[in-house]
């Protein structure tokens, strides 16, 4: 079986989604949508794309299509998914899949209504290095006693990850804090019951909060601490410490080191060394088992409710 998908959204993780379906034997990349036709004709011609689109409604429409994965801005992810659900087509959706809980719940009825594959892109999950230290977890060889995460970014106008201009403004919170809340809750396999958030001055042309400090706490007592910056002019990206019983391990995207700096082979935790091809993958083997997957909208909805809680402390 070969599953059908079309790329929505055509900017840096559009084009790393369209990169990874390339890669996988039994996806093919049949459609493309961008809201300029003359981008998604070049790139559709690029990837070979059956036809591309502006129109979302005309592309849910096309019969060939099985799925869709959504790599538009935050503010489109919940209304385009419902739509994707309510045409017929699986869905994958970038994270945040919406901008509140509410949103986030009617999309997790609707999957549930319809029956459909419905996934969030909650790539930590996938990335090979925080595979590695899952195995240790469920073999009971690691136990989690703290995470410390920093997630950093240079980001004082509206640019996406390749430097370039976009029209919508990302959030601390509701987007990057949202990788580290449920990679903890997904790592412990506990709930978080204590979360507090402060952060700092808002943007005055951007109209968000540059600078963010985080803390998390689970029914029995492991830690978490996040601190979040758009306003690092240093090394970027999202740096993971897990400290543990029995070891430290430094997460760095799909590579991983010890506490002490020495570098972990995980090349053979999974068939690509790419987090984003290994979500990929899992959502189109779900397609075609036809089963529920990682990250399903589902499982990611306990990271949101307490996204909102945050929400709520900072707007108190």
């Amino acid at each position: 079986m070969t599953v059908n998908l079309a790329v929505v959204g055509l900017g840096a993780f559009g084009h790393k989604h369209l990169d990874a379906i390339s890669q996988i034997a039994d996806a093919k990349i049949q459609y493309v949508a961008h809201s300029k036709m003359d981008v998604a004709q070049e790139v559709g011609a690029k990837y070979g794309a059956k036809a591309a689109f502006t129109d979302y409604a005309e592309l849910l429409a096309q019969e060939d299509l099985d799925g869709v994965i959504l790599a538009t801005p935050t503010h489109m992810h919940h209304e385009q998914t419902l739509q994707a659900l309510r045409a017929g087509k699986h869905v994958m959706v970038e994270i945040p899949m919406a901008d509140s809980l509410a949103g986030v719940q009617e999309i997790v009825d609707v999957q549930q209504e319809t029956g459909l594959i419905a996934m969030a892109g909650h790539t930590r999950r996938f990335n090979p290095s925080h595979q590695y230290v899952r195995k240790l977890i469920t073999a009971g060889e690691f136990n989690i006693q703290q995470m410390d995460v920093q997630t950093y970014f240079f980001r004082r106008t509206n640019s996406n990850a390749l430097g370039q201009p976009r029209s919508w403004s990302d959030h601390l919170l509701w987007h990057h804090a949202a990788h580290t809340v449920d990679l903890f809750q997904y790592q412990t396999g506990e709930k978080v019951v204590q979360a507090n958030a402060v952060q700092g001055p808002k943007n005055p042309d951007l109209g968000i909060a540059m600078d963010m400090s985080i803390q998390l706490r689970t029914e029995n007592g492991k830690i978490c601490t996040l601190s979040l910056s758009f306003n690092n002019d240093g090394p970027l990206g999202s740096f993971f410490r897990y400290i543990g019983d029995s070891g430290t391990y430094l997460a760095r995207y799909d590579d991983l080191f010890t506490g002490k700096e020495e570098q972990i082979d995980v090349s053979k935790v999974a068939v690509s060394m790419n987090g984003i091809e290994l979500q990929d993958r899992e959502f189109v083997a779900a397609i075609t088992e036809g089963r529920e997957p990682n990250s399903s909208v589902a499982q990611v909805l306990p990271c949101y409710i307490v996204l909102d809680a945050l929400q709520k402390q900072l707007d108190y």
